[in-house]
Parts: C-alpha cells; structure tokens; sequence
C-alpha cells in the first residue's frame, strides 16, 4: 500500500503557491495544484513530474463557487483524498477611489471563495476524522488602511473564519489542524506594482517557511518572522497616530 502523502494547493500557479508546491512535490508529496491559469498549472505539473514528482492538474476560478467546489471535490476522488489542504487563492486590488467593482471582486475571491473551499476541505477532513487545513491571510488583516480597504478587511475575515475552524475541529473531537499563514510583503506578481514594500521576501523563501510552519502543526505563523513585531505594533499603536501615519 502506497505511503505518499496528498497535498491540494488551491492558488499554486505563481509566487508562494507555485514555490510551495515544488517544496511538497521534492518532499515526496503527490501534489493537486489549482488555479485560473491552466497554461501555468501545466508548466508547473511538467517540472513536477520532470523531478520525478507527481501532480494533479485542476484548473478553476475560485469566484465560482458551485464550480470550484465540484471540480475541488473531483480532484479529491481523483487523487483519493488530501492530507493536507493549502488555500492560497486571493486577489489584492487598490482602491484609494473606493470602486465597488474592485472592492467586489476581492470579496468574491479572498472572502466568498475562500470559505467556499474551505468549508469543503472541512468536510472531507470530518469524514476522515483527520487532516490539516491552511489559509494564507496577511499581515494586512492586522488592520484596516486606506490603500486596500476590502483586501485587508478579506484578510481578517479569513484569519477569524480559520480560528472559528479550529473550535470547531476541537468541539468535534476531530484531529484536524487549522492553520494561518500571515504573510508581510512576498515578491510576487501580485505585489510587482507595490513600491512601498520592504522586508520583502522572495516567494521560495515564503514558502520554505509556510512549508516547515506547516510540517510543524503550527497554528498561527509570520511570514517571514520579523512581521511578528509589525502585527505587534499594528495591534497597539493608537489611532490618532495610526491614521496620521497610515
């Protein structure tokens, strides 16, 4: 009987996704990747499987709910289960103008979507009393700001939706691990049009991190450390002096 490990990596096509995926698939996992882009889900499943990897192609559009959760479930009999499920599908959008369509469409994804799989992935996890959720928040969810309004309100919706996660996994007597990645800034293409960035780090860096936070059962974890003393300071520091500086 086959002794490999199934991980779903559900926004895996670029950046800490992509990088993550390579990390599990060169740790012996057989790995089910995710996202819009089937071209580039593709391209990753080919360097896969060149390092002798295994992977499973899914692409789907998160925003579609009905239809991301039955191709979800699809690649989950396909792959005859997960152990582990990544959920790292977002979106990031300013809005200094505050557009509704923009404002909508991060909802739609970082929020409607979100849960969606989520709520799946809890499901699968309850019928086999066992397994390990991941949701890649923010350290944007620390706080509310100007820049993103719906993005880092999305942030902590995810993060407070992951803890109501956890309670429930323990008030069910099911040993499933929640866990909540808080990234600060990661070069990727979604932050390339960002240039307030700093502390930045690369996306295989992120990810050598979420993979060991991961490997460790942990329940929250920064990406990288350091942002541990930013959400500190976000937390605490007044709004007089927050909205002047922000």
């Amino acid at each position: 009987m086959s002794t490999t490990k199934n991980v779903i990596i559900v926004g895996a096509s670029t950046g800490i996704g992509r990088a993550l995926a390579l990390d599990f698939a060169r740790a012996g996992f057989a790995v089910g990747i995710t996202a819009r882009r089937e071209d580039l889900l593709k391209e990753l499943a080919l360097e896969i499987n060149t390092q002798g990897g295994t992977a499973f192609v899914q692409p789907m559009d998160i925003a579609q709910t009905q239809d991301s959760v039955r191709l979800f479930e699809e690649l989950l009999e396909r792959m005859n289960g997960a152990d582990i499920v990544v959920l790292n599908a977002a979106i990031g959008e300013n809005s200094n103008s505050l557009e509704w369509e923009r404002e909508e469409r991060t909802i739609a994804v970082n929020v409607t979507g979100f849960t969606a799989l989520a709520t799946a992935a809890m499901h699968h996890f309850l019928n086999r009393r066992k397994g390990h959720l991941v949701g890649v928040s923010s350290i944007a969810g620390e706080r509310g700001n100007r820049i993103a309004p719906a993005y880092a309100a999305s942030k902590a919706y995810m993060s407070n939706y992951l803890q109501g996660l956890r309670n429930y996994a323990v008030k069910n007597d099911a040993h499933i691990t929640i866990t909540d990645i808080k990234p600060g800034f990661v070069k990727t293409p979604m932050t390339a049009k960002n240039d307030r960035m700093f502390w930045a780090a690369s996306a295989e860096k992120a990810a050598r991190q979420i993979f060991m936070a991961i490997h460790q059962k942990r329940d929250h974890v920064y990406i990288t450390k350091r942002w541990r003393i930013m959400a500190l300071l976000l937390r605490h520091v007044p709004d007089w002096l927050y909205n002047r500086v922000v």
